[in-house]
């Protein structure tokens, strides 16, 4: 009995601790915010960088995946030049 009055309460007080962050209203200028120390400095650097991430996070893509997903973060976010 004291050992689920112990769970109770870790629960409610872990509740009360992160509850607020989690529905707290977004900052958005904190969002806008963008890393100025960016590895991926060119279209061949963002390649590697897909590659990498597709090797160490075991996706499993395809070479014509890799391509796509390249594509689509130079379109939306980085905008280098082809």
């Amino acid at each position: 009995m004291k050992m689920i009055f112990a769970r109770a309460i870790s629960i409610t007080v872990l509740w009360g601790l992160f509850a607020p962050q989690v529905f707290a209203a977004p900052d958005l200028a904190n969002g806008k915010n963008t890393r100025t120390d960016s590895k991926v400095k060119s279209v061949a650097n963002l390649k590697k960088m897909v590659g990498l991430c597709n090797t160490e996070l075991r996706l499993d893509l395809f070479p014509e995946d890799e391509a796509d997903v390249v594509a689509y973060l130079n379109q939306q976010f980085y905008k280098f030049k082809p």
